[in-house]
């Protein structure tokens, strides 16, 4: 997938230390307060990827999203649909 830029974009994360920005691109975010159950609210960021043909093919055909985060561990995450009423 292909990160994209999105009207709500108000921040971009750089590369992390050590790489280029031939190693990794610049990533366009929207920094958002997320609602939580308990009315709390949690800072979050937000990135968009727009799937290519041949990935919306293997997703129509039901094969899963994977996530790959470098490290060891990735901090809690979600995954959604522009769209679903659920984040943003």
């Amino acid at each position: 997938m292909n990160h994209v830029a999105h009207p709500t974009n108000n921040a971009t994360l750089a590369p992390p230390p050590g790489m280029t920005p031939d190693q990794c691109d610049a990533l366009p975010i929207t920094r958002i307060l997320y609602d939580q159950v308990d009315g709390s609210t949690i800072p979050a960021c937000v990135s968009f990827w727009q799937p290519s043909a041949e990935q919306l093919a293997l997703l129509n055909a039901g094969r899963p999203v994977w996530l790959s985060a470098l490290g060891l561990s990735h901090p809690p995450v979600m995954l959604g649909v522009e769209g679903d009423g659920r984040l943003l």
